[in-house]
């Protein structure tokens, strides 16, 4: 058996975490960016006027598309460190303390964007 299997385990169970978060944000990206160019298509099938919050949609569906790809790749480093630590008899010092502090706050920004646009939405 590995040394400091349970440690591993957890670390592995945990990028798994982080992967899995990141491809639900994507696909939720994925699902804005998709969702406004078929209501595109549709308003020009009925020859309506294009509505004036589309771009908007499109660009808080790219944010989270690339919060997630964002998401993955720290992941990724995470683990490589982490793995590397678990096995290392001295501590390191990390810095994605910083890394997650904004990256964390660029998912509360774009919570917040989408969560405006659909409240004005709502409200117009």
């Amino acid at each position: 058996m590995r040394k400091n299997f349970g440690d591993h385990s957890a670390n592995e169970r945990t990028f798994l975490a982080w992967v899995r978060t990141s491809i639900g944000l994507m696909a939720f990206g994925f699902l804005l960016e998709k969702f406004t160019l078929f209501l595109s298509y549709l308003r020009l099938a009925l020859n309506q006027p294009a509505a004036a919050q589309e771009p908007a949609t499109r660009l808080i569906g790219l944010a989270f598309l690339t919060l997630g790809a964002i998401m993955i790749g720290m992941a990724a480093l995470r683990y490589r460190l982490y793995a590397r630590q678990i096995d290392s008899p001295e501590l390191e010092k990390s810095s994605f303390v910083l890394l997650d502090t904004i990256l964390g706050a660029c998912l509360a920004g774009a919570g917040i964007l989408l969560g405006l646009y659909l409240a004005l939405g709502i409200a117009l």
